[in-house]
């Protein structure tokens, strides 16, 4: 976390690391009667006013989950739109991403993913790569239980091929075989839509974050939601286990 002087929060304490579940695409559209793909289109306008009001306050890192391993299993036209919106995010963003001095970052099994967007995501890396004013890593085709278990796997190779031993394991040495290496544990955990869950999202890397719940549905996230949770966060005492 940093501390700065914030007249948009009345705090003083500003996470270093965001996290956001955007969820309630779906709600929000079956409430304005319209198709659930109607929600996941003006949910990515959401994302700009995140990234917007990140960059505003100084947030360093901002890590959204964007399609969970679950979501495979909805159904096959809502899939295939999601994986167009991709498209056409990452195609028409990059210019802007990097006039903001976005470096975009990538979690998750994006090997499941058509093998043009995987070239866009190299591509986006890439192209990003420099930028050093905030680290957009993206959750594509994730899940937190998968990534927990691919790290006690790598462990595992490495005891059986002798370069390590079982009592070498520590917190750190497991924090380093996750997807998230070389990022910071998330400072303050959102999630919009009144849901009050983490839906198999960074469990390991939440164990200490703070958690704030917002009621508003996704695709109505502005700047000023941004900005009273992180207000939220800064009235907090952040213990960490001790008194």
């Amino acid at each position: 976390m940093t501390v700065v002087p914030s007249a948009d929060t009345g705090a003083t304490i500003i996470p270093e690391h965001v996290a956001i579940i955007m969820d309630g695409n779906g709600r929000w559209a079956v409430k304005r009667s319209l198709k659930r793909l109607r929600g996941h289109e003006q949910g990515a306008e959401a994302v700009r006013e995140a990234l917007k009001g990140c960059n505003e306050l100084g947030i360093r890192y901002l890590t959204l989950f964007a399609f969970s391993s679950e979501n495979w299993s909805r159904p096959v036209e809502e899939i295939n739109h999601l994986m167009g919106l991709f498209r056409f995010f990452f195609k028409k963003e990059i210019k802007a991403l990097c006039d903001a001095g976005i470096r975009v970052n990538f979690i998750g099994n994006t090997s499941k993913l058509p093998e043009d967007i995987q070239e866009l995501i190299e591509e986006l890396k890439v192209r990003t790569k420099d930028n050093n004013k905030l680290v957009l890593t993206l959750a594509l085709s994730y899940g937190s239980q998968a990534e927990i278990v691919g790290a006690m796997q790598a462990l595992g190779e490495k005891i059986k091929a002798g370069e390590l031993s079982p009592g070498d394991i520590d917190e750190d040495m497991v924090a380093r075989h996750l997807e998230t290496t070389g990022l910071p544990e998330p400072d303050l955990l959102i999630r919009t839509s009144g849901e009050q869950r983490l839906s198999n999202f960074l469990l390991w890397q939440c164990a200490y974050t703070e958690f704030v719940f917002l009621d508003v549905l996704w695709p109505d996230f502005k700047k000023q939601d941004l900005i009273a949770a992180v207000g939220e966060y800064g009235s907090r005492s952040r213990r960490y286990g001790a008194l």
